[in-house]
């Protein structure tokens, strides 16, 4: 992997240099993660044009030696130095500095700035992101585990529902399954919600029992090595009405749809219009929801965004998910998600529970 690892910083360090950056102050714990193999969430990392050098503290600081290699590792003394200074310490001064924003707050930037006597500072969006949205074959592999995670989790779950059970009841057990099975934590906070409460897209479980004829809806994810999966299942609780079963089937279809057109070079806007057709064409156009998915990695949502007015093209290697959704206030919701990679000839499918709808009864 040191090679991955160098290979990389040196893509990163070409796209530096491209916008006339000298030196790109890095503070995503994920992004310096995917670039040096450092699994904690205490350092910022100082990538220039012939070198990168990790700043951490003590309690990090045999770690990071331990992960990484062929950078530069530099244990700060929080109480004597602040990150601002020892920046400009290992960096020089008067230089064209790019910096994350998106991971800094302002308070943190200013302090840092006031120290830095750069020539120019350019704050910098998705640079590294950028490199990540396309995944390698290891990557894949841990998104791909995580996902088997998550499937085996959640059969051995369904099969514990009964009438009664709370939402937080079924919440708790799948955590733990996918935790036993060898998840590193949850890849989010399960969202696990039941009749009318289902239609909350990123609702909470609380204690609301099931009840005969309830919807059921499970979004969740597991983790390894850092690399998540995202699935969500919908079903019922006994026999549908016919109203369930034609939101279910509706938003089935738009997600067959979209899946059935995933291939290198369509953009992100079309996809997502053909899913969207679908749903707009059906009884619950005016409960769709927005947009259709999202790349998936380190983080939970990352580029590319699956949505209107993206006009990103797929590539072989993206991982996204697919998730139509439909979603009645006082009625239900139902949302269908799998995880895809993008392959040179159509797309692989890495989550596998079926999408049976109806459950007991």
């Amino acid at each position: 992997m040191t090679q991955t690892f160098l290979a990389r910083l040196a893509r990163l360090q070409n796209l530096v240099a491209s916008l006339g950056d000298e030196l790109l102050i890095v503070q995503g714990f994920e992004n310096i993660s995917y670039l040096t193999g450092f699994s904690g969430n205490a350092a910022t990392l100082l990538v220039m044009p012939t070198k990168a050098v990790m700043i951490t503290d003590y309690r990090y600081y045999q770690r990071a030696l331990a992960e990484t290699k062929d950078i530069d590792v530099v244990q700060r003394d929080r109480d004597n130095e602040t990150l601002g200074a020892c920046i400009a310490r290992l960096a020089g001064s008067n230089l064209r500095v790019g910096f994350e924003a998106a991971h800094f707050n302002v308070a943190q930037w200013q302090g840092i700035a006031s120290e830095l006597n750069a020539a120019q500072l350019n704050p910098r969006t998705d640079l590294v992101e950028s490199l990540r949205r396309i995944k390698d074959a290891n990557e894949i592999d841990c998104i791909r585990q995580a996902a088997g995670i998550a499937d085996s989790a959640l059969a051995h779950t369904l099969a514990r529902i009964k009438t009664g059970i709370t939402e937080r009841e079924l919440a708790i057990e799948l955590d733990y399954q996918m935790q036993l099975r060898g998840s590193n934590g949850t890849s989010f906070n399960t969202i696990l919600l039941f009749a009318e409460r289902s239609a909350l897209p990123h609702g909470n479980p609380g204690d609301k029992q099931l009840r005969e004829g309830d919807f059921i809806l499970i979004d969740f994810g597991a983790v390894v090595n850092g690399y998540r999966s995202d699935m969500t299942r919908s079903y019922v609780w006994g026999q549908p009405s016919a109203e369930q079963q034609a939101i279910f089937d509706t938003v089935q279809k738009a997600q067959q749809a979209a899946l059935n057109a995933v291939r290198p070079g369509i953009s992100a806007d079309d996809l997502n219009a053909i899913a969207h057709e679908v749903l707009q064409a059906s009884p619950f156009a005016q409960y769709a929801g927005e947009g259709l998915g999202h790349g998936l990695g380190l983080f939970l949502h990352e580029i590319p965004f699956l949505k209107p007015g993206v006009q990103y093209q797929l590539e072989a290697g993206n991982v996204i998910t697919i998730e139509p959704g439909i979603y009645i206030p006082e009625l239900g919701g139902v949302r269908l998600e799998e995880d895809i990679v993008v392959t040179e000839n159509g797309y692989e499918c890495l989550t596998h529970a079926p999408q049976q709808f109806i459950l007991g009864g």
